[in-house]
């Protein structure tokens, strides 16, 4: 039987948060993977583009291969955002706090990334930008994610 709220049924811009991040997961793993050796042959068709951003000296950030960061960051999203759409978490700001403190830093990751993609190396990464897509969008949907917290707490 359908609930007398629809709110409660409805998709929220955590579901939305959950299913991109879960694409840039499995994006970011398969670059991962790729750069281990793992995968054969990068699927890009830039002319290279890929493999010249990937074996950069901005292909890693302290040591750690940036294709891994986003893997473990998406899944810290992915996960955080599926907790955020169980019924007892819904409306917890807490839930959105930890969005915001998850992909605000991401979005200035990413644009150092893209900066040094673009303007330093001269390439271009098809994969690279599926997660620039997915991290500006996060951006977006969390700020609304938040003004449905507050309403959702202030009609209460």
């Amino acid at each position: 039987m359908p609930s007398s709220d629809s709110t409660h049924d409805a998709l929220t811009q955590r579901h939305w948060i959950a299913l991109t991040a879960l694409i840039s997961l499995v994006v970011a793993v398969y670059l991962h993977l790729y750069k281990l050796g793992m995968v054969g042959t990068l699927s890009c068709s830039t002319g290279g583009g890929c493999e010249v951003v990937q074996f950069s000296a901005s292909g890693s950030f302290l040591g750690v291969d940036v294709a891994l960061l986003g893997a473990l960051g998406y899944t810290a999203i992915l996960v955080t955002a599926l907790v955020g759409t169980w019924a007892r978490f819904r409306n917890d700001r807490r839930v959105t706090i930890i969005l915001m403190a998850l992909i605000y830093p991401a979005i200035l990751f990413t644009l150092w990334l893209k900066y040094n993609e673009f303007i330093v190396l001269k390439s271009f990464c098809p994969w690279c930008a599926v997660s620039a897509t997915t991290i500006a969008l996060h951006g977006i949907l969390v700020a609304y994610d938040w003004r449905r917290v507050r309403r959702a707490i202030g009609s209460n």
